[in-house]
């Protein structure tokens, strides 16, 4: 099954769940960038909620805007009953704390998963769990190396992949590149995030039955790329674009039904 097919099969499930519901979720999103791949994001947000019955509002701020100012809006959605979750899209301006931010949202509307006393994984590695369950691969005592440290999806996604029974392996910036190449031809599952357009190459060995993962995204002339070049000799291999964004606003939607859950006692 494809990640387009999956998503869409799920959307019809939870539409067809949000359509019988009296009050429907409400999800707030705070924007405070004029990132391109945020406006991207936010969009499709908005789309899907529309799509599924779900409120959903932007509050679209300027980049002047201070952390005391942030912090304020935070506080106001706190404590609105009516907003059953929020989020405060990422990256911040310069003159933001983003991990001051991260921490002012209630774990409780903490539908990023990004909170340290959050009870929900963030979107992006929980997505991607959700997919491979999907399409029974089996993670229990594979190898899997994750590309990439960053808070959002490296250590949350190796976390996760623990939590899988899988032996995890993590590499960075600072990786040899002899490393690089031994960790990758002994990988079952590899999960790239590291902002590198076509990275994964042919240069590598692979193992014919590993699965690749591709986060990363990149931009030129020609379209969106992603971390490793497409078509490349392994299992399965997740595309760019059509591939793991999608599976985050899944992953988003399906944060919020269960803070939604949780708020109601269904």
């Amino acid at each position: 099954m494809t990640i387009k097919e999956f998503v869409s099969k799920r959307k019809e499930e939870i539409k067809e769940y949000v359509s019988g519901l009296a009050i429907k979720p409400f999800l707030v999103i705070v924007q405070v960038n004029d990132d391109v791949a945020s406006n991207a994001y936010v969009k499709g947000k908005l789309k899907d909620a529309s799509e599924l019955g779900i409120n959903a509002e932007l509050k679209k701020l300027p980049t002047s805007t201070t952390e005391e100012e942030l912090l304020n809006i935070i506080n106001i959605l706190n404590k609105d009953n009516k907003v059953d979750a929020f989020i405060v899209q990422m990256p911040l301006p310069k003159h933001i704390n983003e991990e001051k931010i991260k921490n002012a949202i209630s774990p409780e509307k903490d539908v990023d998963g990004f909170h340290p006393l959050s009870q929900l994984n963030p979107c992006t590695p929980q997505g991607i769990i959700d997919y491979l369950h999907a399409e029974n691969i089996l993670l229990q005592g594979k190898n899997a190396l994750v590309m990439g440290r960053s808070n959002i999806v490296g250590k949350p996604m190796a976390k996760l992949l623990l939590k899988e029974n899988c032996n995890v392996t993590v590499v960075h910036s600072k990786t040899s590149k002899e490393d690089m190449h031994f960790y990758v031809k002994h990988a079952d599952i590899i999960v790239i995030a590291i902002g590198k357009q076509g990275y994964l190459d042919e240069s590598y060995e692979y193992k014919k039955d590993a699965v690749i993962v591709d986060v990363g995204i990149s931009r030129d002339e020609t379209g969106l790329h992603g971390d490793a070049k497409p078509n490349l000799p392994v299992r399965l291999q997740t595309p760019v674009p059509g591939g793991v964004g999608l599976l985050t606003r899944l992953s988003l939607i399906e944060n919020l039904l269960k803070i939604y859950k949780k708020k109601y006692k269904i």
